[in-house]
């Protein structure tokens, strides 16, 4: 439970939609836990109890309002911000650790015992990690139950439930209903793909975001318009393919997996992607307090840290993109892809043109040096960063030690701090890398007599920041590079 019910209440009292996620209300005369925002009658302040996860909340008896859903709302932005133990435990809860490795896994890859992982994570959200990877389960079969017409033993052990029992046993205790109950209230008729809602705070600069992306949009791999992004996902269980599109209060995600027990991970992957999980208010506040950025912020206010959806990928693009312009490592980028990616077959892949899922670690970790077509130096770096990922030296997945990963990375033979930096901003939705040696990012600097004790009060949204000046810097990723430049791919 949260402590500071005062706070806590005026947000609820305000309906405050940018606690949606932070919090949830536990209301003791209804048995029910809201949103924030949630539009129902304010409850008594006396009545009210806080919890900080909807794990905590339905632990302690409650069921998820059926008015706000508040299964659906956005994750909390501390986790993006935190990089200690637990935040990186929330990021791999989030990425289904505990359904396929289960917490011993989970405290393996945190490099703690269970037991300590397990006092850590409910200390702190009042749950500890099994309930909630029980509460996402929860909300996977709901999508499941809502969207398709699977029968519900398959949608149970699609979820990641160990039995039909447990699976009946928990949507009852989060939604107060029978399975069978949840689908007949279902509106929309299904279809063969999962059409999933996710929810953002706002506002929400998605038309920037797409443009980003567009920008560098890997032929056979992702598809890019002024309104949809689209692309070839790879996951724990096999392949899959998303189409994404932005509204400004949600994005509208349809999915078509080869198994579908990647749906809650795929969803996640997502909305790490977009960066639907951050804080626009925060971040505009501390950045618009500064008289450079303040303009650019009220231009593009939601600015979003385009993320991934595999590490590996981002590394290839940032070691590829050294010293050459967009255009051109978008280019080797899809040569990459033909050659060494896995072609895929989903109808929604062939609506966009979208052929391969990008290559892995492994089939680029034996290739030769003179068949990449880069210069060798590079090529060189290429390999030796798929070898120490393949081999799990390296790990670039969600919830991996940044500091730990960023002095690995410069370990390797032609990656520098620029490279190092980018791949931790993008890999991990780093919100505070710096990137001081970015030719464009100095010459603004440079140009406005800013210098880096200033950058310093930009802290710890300075990756924002670092979007907003390349924006601002004339579209710089349009011009071919010079020797020693670096273009963010």
């Amino acid at each position: 439970m949260i402590d500071d019910h005062d706070r806590c209440y005026r947000a609820v009292k305000s309906r405050d939609a940018r606690f949606d996620g932070v919090f949830y209300t536990g209301v003791r005369t209804t048995g029910i836990y809201c949103r924030p925002s949630c539009p129902a009658r304010t409850p008594h302040q006396r009545n009210v109890q806080f919890y900080a996860s909807a794990a905590a909340a339905q632990d302690a008896g409650f069921r998820a309002c059926r008015r706000c859903r508040p299964d659906t709302t956005p994750g909390s932005p501390e986790w993006n911000v935190r990089a200690d133990a637990v935040a990186r435990a929330m990021q791999l809860i989030g990425d289904g650790v505990v359904e396929r490795e289960g917490v011993d896994g989970l405290a393996s890859r945190l490099g703690f015992s269970t037991r300590h992982v397990n006092r850590m994570v409910t200390d702190e959200l009042g749950a500890g990690p099994l309930a909630l990877a029980r509460s996402r389960r929860a909300q996977s079969a709901r999508v499941l139950i809502e969207t398709t017409d699977m029968k519900m033993a398959d949608i149970a052990f699609a979820s990641g439930f160990a039995s039909i029992r447990q699976f009946n046993d928990s949507v009852r205790h989060v939604y107060a209903m029978s399975p069978t109950d949840m689908r007949g209230r279902r509106r929309t008729k299904p279809s063969g793909r999962l059409t999933v809602r996710l929810a953002v705070r706002q506002p929400f600069a998605w038309a920037g975001l797409l443009e980003f992306l567009g920008e560098r949009a890997i032929a056979g791999v992702e598809h890019v318009d002024d309104t949809v992004y689209a692309r070839v996902l790879r996951l724990p269980h096999g392949l899959g393919a998303v189409r994404l599109t932005p509204h400004d209060d949600r994005v509208v995600a349809e999915l078509e997996l080869h198994d579908l027990r990647d749906t809650a991970v795929a969803v996640e992957r997502c909305r790490r992607l977009l960066d639907l999980d951050a804080d626009p208010i925060a971040i505009g506040e501390v950045l618009g307090a500064d008289p450079l950025l303040a303009p650019l912020v009220r231009e593009v206010p939601g600015q979003r840290l385009p993320g991934q959806v595999d590490g590996f990928e981002v590394a290839v693009r940032a070691i590829v993109g050294q010293q050459v312009s967009v255009a051109g490592a978008r280019t080797i980028l899809g040569r990459f892809a033909a050659t060494y990616g896995t072609p895929v077959a989903f109808d929604l892949a062939a609506e966009h043109g979208l052929t391969h899922a990008f290559a892995t670690a492994e089939s680029m970790a034996d290739s030769d040096d003179t068949a990449l077509s880069m210069p060798r130096s590079r090529a060189q770096a290429l390999i030796g960063v798929a070898r120490s990922v393949a081999s799990g030296e390296l790990d670039l997945d969600p919830g991996a030690d940044r500091e730990d990963t960023h002095k690995q990375l410069l370990t390797h033979r032609g990656i520098g701090p620029w490279t190092a930096g980018y791949i931790v901003m993008r890999a991990f939705g780093h919100p505070d890398v710096m990137l001081e040696d970015d030719l464009y990012i100095r010459r603004m600097l440079k140009g406005h007599g800013i210098d880096a004790a200033r950058t310093t009060t930009w802290q710890p949204w300075r990756s924002y920041a670092a979007l907003h000046l390349w924006r601002a810097s004339a579209a710089p990723t349009l011009r071919p590079s010079a020797a020693g430049e670096r273009i963010p791919s």
